[in-house]
């Protein structure tokens, strides 16, 4: 196999930007769902990431059928936004309904 540094160039690039991408719009739920300045691992901002998370996982498993292992990834953390609601719903109701409003996850 020959050395090609334009393609593993381009390839680091894609990653780069995808990560960056990434790490502003997670920088941006965490500011939206802070509860204080300093707040970045409250069960709202969790919540908020996680939901983030499994949208854009669902959304890569409709066109990727097979893919089991990523399925088990989104059904893990389906798991672990359940049981951060759950948590919430048992301390603190307002917050709670505040948060499924927010993000609309419940009918």
């Amino acid at each position: 196999m020959l050395y090609s540094p334009g393609a593993n160039t381009y390839v680091l690039r894609l990653i780069y930007e995808i990560d960056i991408e990434d790490m502003e719009s997670k920088t941006k739920l965490i500011q939206d769902f802070r509860l204080h300045e300093k707040d970045t691992g409250s069960a709202d901002v969790q919540i908020a990431i996680l939901t983030d998370q499994i949208n854009a996982l669902t959304e890569h498993l409709q066109k990727n059928k097979k893919d089991h292992s990523s399925r088990r990834g989104l059904l893990m953390m389906v798991g672990k936004r359940r049981r951060l609601l759950d948590y919430l719903h048992n301390n603190d109701t307002a917050r709670y309904q505040a948060v499924t409003k927010r993000l609309k996850l419940r009918k």
